[in-house]
Parts: C-alpha cells; structure tokens; sequence
C-alpha cells in the first residue's frame, strides 16, 4: 500500500461480498478465493458509532494490537478516493492522487521519513539531497497532485524524546502546514506513549480527534454491538451448508477467545471458513474454531473453562 499505483489497485479493486440471491453456485477456488480477502465491514465506522468526533484538522486511530486500526485506515482511504472519483469522473481524476498512504520505518529519522513519503508518488531522491531538499519536493508534487488525505500508519514508532524522534514529529507538523490535506494518524495505544508527552505532544493532542480502537465490549446498555458484529460477519460467508445463527449464538465464546479484537475475529472467522471448504463440512463450528490457533495476544487471552473433576468413591 505504500505506493500510488498499489494503493490505486486496493482502492479500486471491487469489495469482496457474498453472491446475491438467485446467483448461481461460485466454484470452490472462487469461494476460497473470497474468504481469503474477506472484508467483513466498514470497521472504522462500527468503532466510531458510539463515540462523539468534533470536526478538527486530524484524526488519530489509536488502540492495542489487533483491534483493526489499519483496516479501518485503509477503508478510509478507499472511501475517500472513491468519493473523489465519483465527484469529478474518471477522466478527471486521472494524473490525480487523492490519498497518500505512508508507513513510519523503525527508528525513523527525519530524513528517512520524508522518503518515505517521496516514494508514494515516485519522487526522485538522490543520496545527495538534504532533507529540506526532499521535503520540498514532496510539499511540491502532493500539493500538484493534489493529495487530500494522508494516512500515516505505526505511528507509535516515533519517540519525540529521542533526537531522531524530535526530527521526525518536527518534519510532520511541517507537512500539516505546508500540504493542504487532512492528516490521519493510527498507531499502538498512541495516548501511553511518549508521542502526546511534552511541547510536541501538546501540539499533535490539542489538533487531533482521538478514535479509540479498544476491544469491542459484549454489552453496551441494552445493546449487545459485538453480536451484531459477528451477525454482519455471518451473512458475508458462501458456505453452502453452514446454518444462519450458529456464529452470534456463540457470541460469548467468540469474544472470550478473541478479547473482543476486530483483528483477531476477523481471523478466526476468516480462516474457519476456509477451513470448512477445504475439508468439505462447508459450515463452521465451534469445534472448527477451537481447532484454530490465533494470534499470539489472543491465545494468551484465551483460557477455555474446563469442567472440574467429579471426585469418585472408592471402597476398601
């Protein structure tokens, strides 16, 4: 994703959806095909449904590991270039990027991050350009580009107590001023690290909107949101024999072994129902869920109930 032309390709590729009714049967390679890229929902728009976000500059996406804080970026970053298509046709917007997409390298310098951000729209960097040099480049061609999204991912990495760290959030605030785009941010429990402390810190806090990726909760009131997730997720499967229910039915289960982690259901689920193909059962179960290994923090989550053993009599 972290260039123009593979991001062009994600964003205009057609969403993965199940067959509409009436349509006939797709083969077992075209259905293993579809779970392998299942996109289950518009994630970032399910974590914002019960939170207030006030119109500001930026938007920060924060939350643990595995809570769907890239899938929900990237969904944005569709929608938004779709929404500019749309608006001025494809002719339009041809020689146009609407969207940047950047990932922050570890232990990034200043420097290394501005190429970064070169490479998305193939600027050439030579080794002997300075960093003010490149920035300038990249203010130059995003603005003629006319980018009005930036997207930039893992940015926990950066540490502002670090002189390198300083650099780095120094040359994004520059960009924020120079590029006339909305800046969105997504990273690792971003409020617990170094990244909000200090005069900097202060300054990325008070321009940024907080999105916060925790784990979906069970209940929220009267409302059960994460078995509404997984009923969303159910309807989106083509498995010929799997019955309708099955999977929010076990909704207790389903969140005790994912932690509640959009990330990590979207795993299970996913594999499950690739596995239900290639075995043939064509349905899952909760015995092909348990089957399944997670990712590392859902596995330690999770610790099944084991029944207690009875304790038997013995006479002598």
């Amino acid at each position: 994703m972290t260039t123009w032309d593979s991001f062009q390709a994600f964003a205009t590729t057609p969403v993965a959806a199940p067959p509409p009714p009436g349509a006939p049967p797709r083969s077992l390679e075209e259905r293993l095909a579809y779970h392998s890229r299942f996109v289950t929902v518009r994630t970032l728009m399910i974590l914002g449904r019960h939170q207030t976000v006030t119109a500001r500059p930026s938007l920060i996406v924060t939350g643990p590991a595995g809570a769907g804080k890239t899938t929900a970026l990237l969904q944005v970053g569709r929608a938004c270039h779709l929404a500019h298509t749309r608006r001025h046709g494809t002719a339009a917007a041809a020689g146009q990027a609407p969207v940047a997409y950047v990932l922050v390298p570890p232990a990034a310098s200043a420097k290394t991050l501005a190429n970064e951000f070169a490479r998305y729209l193939g600027i050439p960097v030579t080794a002997g350009m300075s960093q003010a040099q490149i920035t300038g480049a990249v203010c130059h061609t995003y603005t003629a580009a006319g980018v009005q999204l930036v997207m930039i991912d893992e940015i926990h990495r950066l540490n502002p107590r670090t002189t390198t760290g300083t650099q780095s959030a120094d040359l994004i605030k520059d960009l924020t001023e120079r590029i006339g785009a909305t800046f969105v941010y997504a990273g690792i429990d971003v409020t617990t690290t170094p990244l909000f402390t200090g005069v900097r810190g202060a300054q990325l806090a008070g321009r940024a909107s907080l999105i916060d990726c925790t784990a979906f909760p069970a209940r929220l009131g009267d409302e059960e949101p994460f078995r509404n997730l997984i009923t969303a997720m159910e309807s989106a499967l083509d498995l010929r024999h799997h019955r309708p229910g099955t999977l929010p039915r076990l909704a207790p289960y389903l969140h005790e072994r994912t932690g509640g982690r959009i990330g990590s259901l979207a795993r299970l689920i996913r594999q499950a129902a690739i596995t239900a193909l290639i075995d043939g059962t064509e349905r899952i179960t909760k015995t092909t869920l348990d089957a399944i290994r997670l990712d590392h923090l859902a596995e330690q989550h999770y610790r099944p109930h084991t029944q207690p053993r009875s304790r038997s009599t013995s006479t002598s």
